[in-house]
């Protein structure tokens, strides 16, 4: 029996035996698709848990340590996040794999701040602005960082993390400040100095000031700097 090259055989080329034949493939598709579709219905449902374990691991890891564990055992981890240890060394072999997801929560969480336009219409009054935003910033993110810092010499990113929420510390000033402060390096580091996060925490943390009091030590530093300018 030979086959043409439509797929029908040569001796059998009546409307019957082609309704048949086709009509057999449609039922083989047909079957085949009952098939895979519980198989992906079941791929997807692995990767929705999957991906929800890690956004509970992220969460219970960020809950933490803004709750005051500095550096919290993947036990305490996987007993916050309601999953299993072996799911949070799954999830995360690496903790650098951790610390970037922690820190694009975070960046998320400051950004819209970060960016708002400045409601002052001159730098005086943008640069108050700048204060009151970056204490509210300081708050949100100062165990995070605190965290972060004990780590930091050990791990690439976040070395590279600290590095690069320095530049976001410095274009923020460099948004406000007028160029005649900005031409005068001693000048521009000490604001930059005073109104970072370092100083920040050491007001809040060591000194043990109020958000209050410490926004009442910025602005005053501030203000004797740039007096006269």
């Amino acid at each position: 029996m030979q086959l043409r090259a439509d797929g029908f055989h040569a001796s059998c080329g009546s409307r019957h035996c082609r309704d048949f034949w086709l009509t057999d493939r449609m039922q083989t598709k047909a079957s085949a698709s009952r098939v895979t579709a519980p198989i992906e219905d079941e791929a997807d449902g692995r990767r929705q848990r999957s991906s929800r374990s890690r956004e509970q691991i992220v969460r219970a890891m960020i809950e933490l340590i803004r709750a005051g564990e500095m550096q919290p055992a993947a036990a305490r981890v996987a007993e916050k996040a309601n999953v299993g240890l072996r799911t949070v060394f799954r999830h995360f072999e690496e903790m650098d794999t951790l610390n970037r997801e922690i820190s694009a929560i975070v960046e998320a969480e400051i950004l819209p701040l970060v960016e708002k336009p400045f409601e002052g219409k001159t730098w005086r009054i943008q640069m108050d602005e700048l204060l009151e935003r970056r204490a509210h910033i300081y708050e949100r993110v100062m165990p995070l960082k605190i965290a972060g810092s004990l780590q930091r010499f050990r791990s690439h990113f976040l070395m590279d993390d600290y590095n690069r929420f320095l530049r976001m510390e410095r274009q923020g000033l460099k948004r406000v400040l007028p160029a005649k402060i900005m031409n005068d390096p001693v000048l521009f580091a000490a604001i930059e100095m005073a109104t970072g996060f370092q100083a920040w925490r050491r007001l809040r943390q060591d000194q043990r000031l109020s958000v209050a009091d410490s926004l009442k030590v910025v602005r005053f530093t501030v203000e004797r700097l740039v007096a006269g300018k």
